[in-house]
This record gives structure tokens, sequence and C-alpha cells, in this order.
């Protein structure tokens, strides 16, 4: 648990944060900000060698591997379960129940829906748009599955309970209504399958 000697000053601390031998946390970062929703109140934990930039919300009850990495004003919620070397940059959002693997690069003005799963080494160029509701105030929400060393090009949207397989490229613009195969390439509105890769 923090205490006042390790936290820089101008850091917000609620609650029980465990905060590993740090980079950087910048003033105006919050850490353990306490969620609404009726919840068991759990730790916020982060790994060592984090770097968070000045903006940056964390919700308690979240999970961090070691060397996370945010730009400026980056908001994580609850209940997600983070491998190492996340790097999430200015104005993006993951919201709550989300899995994220290792070696994680999410860009600018992304956001990442509740219970999306998103595996090592995938790319979110900036503007991605991950959806989970298939109606409006549906009562099922279901996050789509991002496999391993997918890249998902500018401006893409992620339908819910989507899968794009291992190594896809999905083009700048897509909307992902329906499954894309591991190593295709994908483009379009609604996203069609160019071609495999070898």
């Amino acid at each position: 648990m923090p205490t006042k000697s390790n936290i820089p000053a101008g850091v917000h601390v609620t609650g029980e944060v465990r905060l590993a031998p740090f980079r950087q946390v910048d003033p105006g970062v919050h850490l353990g900000y306490p969620t609404g929703r009726k919840v068991a109140p759990c730790p916020l934990e982060i790994g060592e060698g984090a770097l968070i930039r000045s903006g940056t919300v964390l919700y308690a009850g979240s999970r961090f591997g070691a060397m996370l990495e945010t730009g400026h004003h980056v908001v994580i919620r609850e209940e997600n379960r983070i491998g190492d070397r996340l790097s999430i940059w200015n104005h993006s959002t993951i919201d709550y129940g989300c899995t994220i693997g290792n070696g994680v690069k999410i860009h600018n003005h992304v956001y990442v829906a509740q219970f999306t799963v998103i595996e090592d080494d995938v790319f979110l160029a900036p503007g991605v748009q991950i959806a989970n509701d298939r109606f409006p105030q549906s009562h099922h929400l279901e996050g789509p599955t991002i496999r391993k060393g997918a890249v998902l090009g500018v401006n893409v949207t992620v339908l819910p309970g989507v899968e794009i397989g291992e190594g896809a490229l999905v083009g700048a613009g897509a909307v992902v209504t329906k499954d894309v195969p591991p190593r295709a390439i994908a483009a379009g509105n609604p996203a069609r399958v160019l071609r495999i890769r070898p």
C-alpha cells in the first residue's frame, strides 16, 4: 500500500492501492477511483516500472502487470486484468471487466467496451471503437475477442461478440460485423476479407 513517502505530491489516492516501484507518476493522476457499481471493494494493483501521465484515472479493483505506460487523460475502470507492457495513449478508455494480454498497444481516442478480450501483442490505431451492446439498452453485453498479434487500423469499429483472428489486419474505417479469420486482411463497411496472408 502506498505511503506519502513513495507517492508523488499531487497524486490523488483513494482506498487501497498497491503500487510497485515506478518510473513516473505525474501530479493530477487519480489512483483507486471508487466505482459506482455494487461490487466488493478490491485494491488497485500496479506492477513495477509504471509510467502514468497526468489526467489518468485508474479505478479500484483492476490489476496491471509490469511496465504500464499511459498518455494523458486515460480512464481504465474496475475489474480489468491487464498483462505486462500495456501502452495506452491520450483520451482512451478501457471499460470494466476486460482481459488484456501482454505487449498491447492502444493509441489515442480508443474505446474498449466491457467484457472485451484482447490477447498479446495487439495494436489498436487511433479512434478504434469496440462495442458490446447489440441493441440500445440491451441487458446482454458481449465484448469481442481480438486474438494475438491482430492489428486494427484508424477508426475501425468492432461490433459485439465478433472474433478477430490471430495476426489479422483490419483496414482503416472498417466496420467489423462478423468474425475475421486468422491472418486475414479485411476492409470496408461491412468489413470483408480481401485475402489471407501466407
